[in-house]
């Protein structure tokens, strides 16, 4: 009988887990696989490097990669997106000293944060947000890749979200014209003020930016700084971070682009 190749075996093991079970810390892994903690570092940095799996820059958890085998032979956006943009939020959020979230298209107008670099100690902000969905008429991430879709696009969504999403909500898509057209004038998306994105049990209000993520013509997602309103009001972070955000936003749809 032929002898199997261990390290192949352990591998497709730590792929097995993460696919059945959809992100897992490394804590989990070595729980769920039985193998010890700098086996599964050096099978994890492999897989990695080919693109089968991704570490969240959020939590540190890992999730299957862009380049993992799928049934119809292309990777999902958001994996594709999560990928390219994984060092890209990570210099933003450096060179800035400010979070960065990351925001993908699921469809009919809405989009959802992916991967985030918030860090409580760092930005006095709520941190737990991948998973969550932005409102999209209050959120600077939802007005940017409300304006980035095709006006029919936009127009059809816009109808379908005001019967779907609460009152609040509904009456604000009435003055999204004229919110589109002050995007369009300023370059950017901003946070609606006083706006609670969700009940938090530590943090504080947020102020945020955003610029929509596009690939050629597609609209993608978007991208945000995000900080503690306490910290500097919105005309400083434009001043002195805007174009630095929006270089970041275009170098990540080109990156994108090119992945396909």
């Amino acid at each position: 009988m032929t002898k199997l190749n261990r390290s192949i075996e352990r591998g497709l093991a730590v792929l097995e887990v993460v696919h059945a079970s959809g992100a897992l810390s490394l804590a989990m892994l070595a729980e769920r696989t039985d193998l010890p903690k700098p086996t599964l570092l050096r099978i994890c940095a492999t897989l990695e490097s080919r693109r089968w799996l991704i570490r969240r820059n959020s939590d540190g958890y890992y999730r299957l990669g862009s380049a993992f085998p799928r049934a119809d032979g292309k990777p999902k956006l958001v994996d594709r997106l999560v990928a390219v943009s994984k060092e890209e939020i990570l210099q933003l959020s450096e060179k800035t000293g400010l979070a960065v979230d990351l925001a993908a298209s699921i469809g009919g107008g809405r989009i959802e944060i992916v991967d985030t670099t918030r860090s409580f100690r760092k930005h006095g902000i709520y941190p737990e947000t991948i998973g969550f969905r932005p409102s999209p008429f209050h959120s600077a991430l939802g007005l940017a890749y409300l304006h980035a879709m095709p006006n029919d696009s936009r127009l059809q969504a816009v109808k379908d979200l005001a019967e779907r999403l609460p009152r609040q909500d509904a009456l604000v898509s009435a003055q999204l014209p004229k919110m589109m057209k002050a995007i369009s004038a300023q370059g950017f998306a901003v946070r609606a003020a006083g706006h609670w994105g969700r009940a938090v049990d530590y943090g504080a209000l947020p102020h945020a930016i955003a610029v929509p993520i596009v690939a050629g013509t597609e609209p993608l997602g978007a991208i945000n700084l995000v900080w503690n309103a306490r910290d500097y009001p919105v005309d400083t972070v434009v001043r002195c971070h805007l174009t630095r955000l929006c270089k970041y936003a275009k170098t990540i749809g080109a990156a994108y682009q090119a992945s396909a």
